[in-house]
């Protein structure tokens, strides 16, 4: 395909897929002329892998080179792939120091059994969080932690169901991020909801 029909296919401009190119996200195409090139299948899965990453993800230019390069590197391990697409392996920001609450969280990792890499953010983010309650005045030990993080278990579960059968790794990059970051705000959405339910049922007042 031209690289008209790219852009067409693909929803990003012309002037975008050009600068794509200019800063190596994008490899070159197969040069027919001095000024055209015939793209394929594999520059469409790359080019929406791109878009999901600098849009969705928000990564910039350079880190989404750093990603897409990894990437290349790890086509055959499936887990090291989606956990560099999705941000969930290192690097972390570690504290200076131990605190409790990461001391908490990696009990409650052990305790769990999860496969979980020590610098993996959403140790810290979580642990952050703890911190954060904690200074209010709400803390949450381990145990009020556990029915959460087993209803986790389960959500993981639907979203790498989702991912099952699809072999392609430029696609399962961008489907699992898809996925995962976009349906993030679904999935508080329905908590709200429920809670919203779960009030309705035990206090009365529902709006029905």
């Amino acid at each position: 395909m031209r690289m008209s029909e790219l852009s067409r296919l693909s929803g990003v401009s012309v002037t975008t897929i050009k600068y794509y190119l200019r800063e190596q996200l994008l490899p070159a195409g197969r040069q027919l002329s001095a000024t055209q090139a015939e793209y394929d299948g594999n520059h469409l899965r790359r080019l929406r892998l791109i878009r999901a990453l600098t849009g969705v993800r928000g990564l910039s230019v350079s880190t989404t080179r750093e990603v897409l390069g990894a990437l290349a590197e790890h086509t055959g391990d499936t887990h090291r792939l989606l956990g560099l697409t999705l941000g969930s392996i290192g690097p972390a920001e570690e504290s200076a120091e131990d605190s409790t609450e990461r001391a908490e969280v990696d009990a409650l990792v052990e305790e769990l059994g999860w496969d979980v890499h020590k610098s993996a953010p959403a140790r810290e983010t979580l642990a952050e969080t703890l911190g954060s309650l904690r200074g209010l005045g709400v803390p949450l030990d381990r145990g009020a932690l556990v029915p959460y993080a087993r209803l986790a278990e389960g959500a993981a579960a639907l979203d790498l169901d989702q991912l099952d059968g699809i072999d392609d790794p430029l696609e399962l990059a961008e489907r699992a991020l898809l996925l995962t970051v976009l349906l993030e705000p679904a999935l508080m959405a329905l908590r709200r909801m429920a809670q919203e339910n779960e009030s309705a049922r035990r206090h009365g007042g529902g709006h029905r």
